[in-house]
């Protein structure tokens, strides 16, 4: 399949669309200089270090060293193979490339667009027949009566599953699909008794569940009436992870990074409902719990987020566990506390958009406010140990507050509605904090990653002068044919870093076809993803004119590397020979090593 899609092609593709642009989509950018940054959507971390250059047309984190083309990008965060991402960009660049229309004889390797086609298809045959068929007359009735506006079904493109068993398998046969891709897409269910397919949404009113795209990769399916159960999703399939996807997420995008916030629901209902409020920041879980992976995406595009999750037992342990995961990776947490027996979409309904907006989501909690409530239900306080143990809990939350003004503020509430002193409120809130801190010290470190990530960085900070020397080399030689062509007469591909050199070696080869000096271009034509993230890294870097006194300690710095490492070599030996007692071979290496140094100081 790649072969009918030329070198040409794909090369257009890449200079129609900024990577900045489609980079945008995943990850929140701000302007710094000449570059864009970001918080890597590779790795988790709360400050910074993902670069992208609207310029070079490349990105590059300086945490994890991912780094690349927008086609790199679009493989590593999809998880597409890289003819999936040229189709992906060329759609996106509205730029025509050869099709394959029948399902069944598509290549093995596009299952997950074969699978994306068959939601996009059956979202648009519910769609049809809620809002053009007879068969979608009760879904109508009941949207309407639920106060469902024809702007919330058409935003969220709402459909209906009529009560019959083989609607879609029908409508998918008369096209020639293959059932059993079908099935496995989570659309069909196989009769244990016959081995025979049926739909598995019937009479339901059917929520498409998308990717961060806006790609159907799902469904939800809330029935009508007194079935069972009442909500049913498709299961987990190649496209679809709960645990990865938040509902609504490529609608909400644009609010969210607007106001820098985003509201956190419990299901996709409310976040419609919400919608029609006004609050179109609005995202939702899918029936589980906050996962970090979706902690991370809502972190990536925003820093504050309030949680708004039913009012009984159960939402509010669920917010109380969300809150932590959401902190964890850099998020600023709120919460928005419901009348009891009212869910959003209930308040919504009884007491309208306006008063939702200000008195629930713009009257949220402080977190630690939250928690103060949520630590004191159910408990009898009137009982000295009750009140003992909640008062214990209550100061070890305060003691994971970074701000002294607002331990402060809740040290002293305890104080003043308990009568106790505020002194010893703070003696037991340090003592506890010592032990959190001698705890968490005397444990293993379970976030591995951003401690290697941390020396990775520091380690880049203090490369030595001949590593530094052959990335400033390589920087220019990506800018400047000439200089490249000069290098190769100089050193030509005597780079003393293996990867220095491999892409020493593509550089001239690819000068060498004729191409013209550009560093996305060239990046796209290297075949290890070790020397693509190595090779990113370098083009972004930022360099001046090089002057040819630069030039020339540039390469005195690559050719003395390997001199200076036979002097280490040589001093070795020479401290073998003087634990062996043997001064006269000392004595001569080390007139070697002084003639070696002195050579090098008179180039």
């Amino acid at each position: 399949m790649g072969s009918r899609i030329s070198d040409e092609k794909i090369e257009k593709i890449r200079q129609s669309v900024d990577i900045v642009e489609v980079i945008s989509d995943y990850v929140q950018l701000r302007k710094q200089g000449r570059q864009y940054v970001g918080l890597c959507p590779f790795h988790g971390e709360k400050s910074p270090s993902f670069s992208v250059s609207s310029e070079k047309q490349l990105y590059h984190c300086f945490g994890c060293g991912a780094g690349g083309n927008v086609y790199s990008f679009i493989m590593e965060i999809e998880g597409y193979t890289f003819i999936e991402a040229v189709k992906n960009l060329a759609s996106r660049a509205k730029i025509d490339l050869p099709e394959v229309s029948d399902f069944e004889g598509r290549n093995k390797d596009d299952e997950l667009t074969q699978m994306s086609e068959v939601h996009e298809l059956i979202s648009k045959f519910y769609h049809h027949i809620l809002v053009n068929t007879e068969h979608g007359e009760v879904g109508r009735k009941y949207l309407e009566g639920r106060g469902f506006s024809k702007e919330q079904i058409e935003t969220f493109q709402i459909g209906y599953a009529p009560d019959a068993w083989n609607s879609i398998q029908t409508f998918l046969e008369k096209r020639k699909y293959d059932l059993k891709k079908v099935e496995q897409a989570g659309l069909l269910s196989v009769r244990e008794f016959d081995g025979k397919y049926f739909d598995r949404f019937r009479s339901r009113i059917m929520f498409p569940i998308w990717d961060s795209q806006g790609k159907p990769i799902a469904f939800g399916g809330r029935v009508i009436g007194d079935g069972k159960p009442k909500y049913l999703n498709s299961p987990e399939s190649k496209i679809f992870n709960k645990s990865k996807t938040l509902y609504g997420v490529h609608l909400a995008r644009p609010t969210i990074r607007k106001a820098n916030e985003a509201v956190l629901f419990e299901g996709y209902v409310d976040v419609i409902a919400a919608w029609k409020a006004d609050v179109k920041n609005g995202v939702a879980t899918l029936g589980t719990s906050l996962t970090e992976e979706q902690a991370k995406l809502i972190r990536r595009n925003a820093e504050t987020v309030v949680i708004c999750y039913d009012p009984d037992s159960a939402g509010k342990s669920a917010a109380f566990r969300a809150s932590s995961t959401l902190e964890s990776v850099g998020c600023f947490v709120k919460v928005a506390i419901l009348p009891d027996g009212l869910d959003p979409d209930d308040y919504i309904q009884k007491f309208g958009g306006n008063r939702f907006k200000t008195d629930v989501i713009g009257a949220s909690l402080t977190l630690m406010a939250f928690k103060i409530r949520y630590l004191r239900q159910d408990r009898n306080l009137q009982d000295e140990g009750e009140r003992i143990r909640y008062i214990e809990e209550v100061l070890t939350e305060i003691s994971k507050l970074i701000s002294s003004v607002e331990r402060d503020h809740y040290l002293r509430q305890i104080a003043e509605e308990f009568s106790l002193s505020l002194d010893s409120l703070k003696q037991e809130q340090y003592r506890i904090f010592r032990e959190q801190k001698k705890s968490k010290m005397g444990q293993q470190p379970t976030e591995k990653k951003p401690i290697a990530i941390q020396r990775q960085i520091q380690q880049k900070r203090l490369l030595p002068a001949f590593h530094m020397a052959e990335r400033r080399l390589l920087a220019h030689m990506m800018r400047d044919i000439d200089l490249a062509d000069t290098i190769q007469e100089r050193i030509g591909g005597a780079f003393n870093i293996d990867e220095h050199h491999a892409i020493a070696a593509y550089l001239y080869a690819y000068y060498a076809e004729g191409n013209p000096p550009d560093p996305g271009r060239f990046v796209q034509r290297l075949p290890d993803q070790q020397i693509i993230k190595v090779a990113s890294e370098i083009a972004l870097i930022d360099v001046a004119e090089l002057t040819e006194q630069e030039l020339a300690d540039y390469i005195r710095q690559v050719e003395d590397y390997p001199k200076w490492v036979e002097i280490e070599q040589r001093e070795k030996d020479k401290r073998a020979a003087e634990r062996q007692q043997d001064a006269v071979l000392a004595a001569q290496i080390a007139m070697e090593i002084i003639q070696m140094k002195r050579d090098l100081k008179q180039k």
